[in-house]
């Protein structure tokens, strides 16, 4: 990854803006999380809610910025399943988050910005409009989550398995492009087991307390003592196996989960459980593999990439290489060996491969400039990002 020149401010080191165009912000926006940063950087510097962004800056940070004090955005939920449903509300998110969140002038620094692999192409045009009409930035890039997630490993081939907190993608990469008529999208992903967690605690224990029980919560509940079962036939029919926790809520009472920590992240493998057609994410991604040229697979298959917050579950890329795996022995040619690429980064995948992207040499020449926004309109995005 490229260097960025850094400074000690509290402890804490920090980019020096180096001159124009030799450095990027870096956007990766989801349904859940939108994560911020500098490209050549490690780890994005700010990661907030998608939905729900209020900003509690007491003043503007730069002359002639608005909208920076308290109280200044609504609750609003821009981004659902992967795809943008509110430009107005994800304008104003992108406007907060550099101004008053990364301290910069848009107007002064390019923006490479994450896109759904399913996304309509009209996202892209609606997006370059903002970027250049509203914000005004010098240039701009728009990446393919999936893409990006293939890069952060160093690679520009793969297969890209994402599952987040709207939506899940089974994505093949070749040579750093998204194969789109290969992409399988499945809309279980974190939030939707959010809700299946609560249903399952209320069902269990239907008292007051759970009732009232804040979203903020149930989520804490399922990132601390949730995990993806490799038998889950085998363990929901024996209790000896359900490994029951108590988690303390900050009021001071506590809750006992049995069955339900493992309950609550099986249907990204059986979506059927909650009432979906789909089929799991597994077998999407080995659909994925097969919708690729025979030529392509073995090489595709050696590095399978999973990303997103849903992927950090305990289990959650084992079943998915064992689910794979069995897949293609049973479906597929018998020489087909999946391999998992696994990090620990990877819930800030996406965004960790457009810090790197952003910052190579030969990256320098995929900007889309605003001089060429205006030449060309926002169709243009179509050419140069594809």
């Amino acid at each position: 990854m490229a260097k960025v020149a850094t400074v000690s401010v509290s402890g804490r080191r920090r980019a020096r803006p180096p001159p124009l165009g030799r450095i990027a912000v870096v956007v990766d926006q989801g349904s859940g999380f939108t994560k911020a940063g500098f490209a050549g950087e490690n780890q994005p510097r700010l990661v907030l809610k998608s939905s729900g962004f209020v900003s509690s800056w007491d003043q503007p940070l730069l002359p002639g910025a608005l909208g920076c004090a308290p109280g200044g955005v609504e609750r609003a939920h821009p981004i659902k399943h992967g795809t943008v449903v509110d430009w107005e509300a994800l304008e104003g998110l992108w406007e907060r988050l550099l101004v008053c969140g990364l301290r910069v002038r848009p107007d002064q620094w390019p923006v490479l910005v994450s896109d759904s692999p399913s996304a309509p192409p009209s996202s892209r045009e609606r997006a370059a409009e903002l970027l250049f009409e509203a914000l005004a930035v010098p240039a701009c890039h728009m990446a393919s989550t999936a893409a990006l997630a293939v890069c952060s490993t160093g690679a520009l081939s793969g297969l890209a398995v994402e599952a987040g907190a709207g939506v899940c993608h089974a994505t093949p990469i070749y040579a750093g492009h998204s194969w789109h008529e290969a992409t399988f999208r499945l809309e279980v992903a974190g939030t939707t087991l959010s809700r299946h967690l609560r249903d399952l605690l209320l069902a269990a224990r239907p008292d007051l307390l759970l009732q009232s029980l804040p979203r903020k919560a149930v989520t804490q509940i399922k990132k601390r003592c949730c995990y993806v079962s490799l038998d889950f036939e085998g363990d929901l029919h024996d209790p000896a196996r359900h490994r029951p926790v108590r988690f303390r809520l900050d009021s001071g009472c506590s809750v006992c989960l049995g069955s339900e920590r493992f309950r609550c992240p099986e249907p990204i493998f059986q979506p059927a459980l909650l009432g979906h057609r789909e089929p799991g994410l597994a077998t999407l991604a080995f659909w994925a593999l097969q919708k690729v040229p025979e030529t392509l697979r073995r090489r595709l298959a050696d590095t399978v990439v999973p990303a997103g917050g849903s992927t950090l579950f305990p289990g959650f890329t084992e079943r998915l290489e064992r689910e794979l795996l069995a897949q293609c022995q049973q479906h597929g040619p018998g020489a087909l060996r999946p391999r998992l690429v696994v990090q620990p980064g990877r819930g800030t995948a996406v965004w960790t491969g457009g810090s790197m992207m952003a910052s190579l040499h030969n990256f320098q020449r995929q900007w889309m400039t605003r001089a060429m926004y205006h030449e060309c309109g926002s169709r243009l995005v179509h050419e140069v990002f594809n």
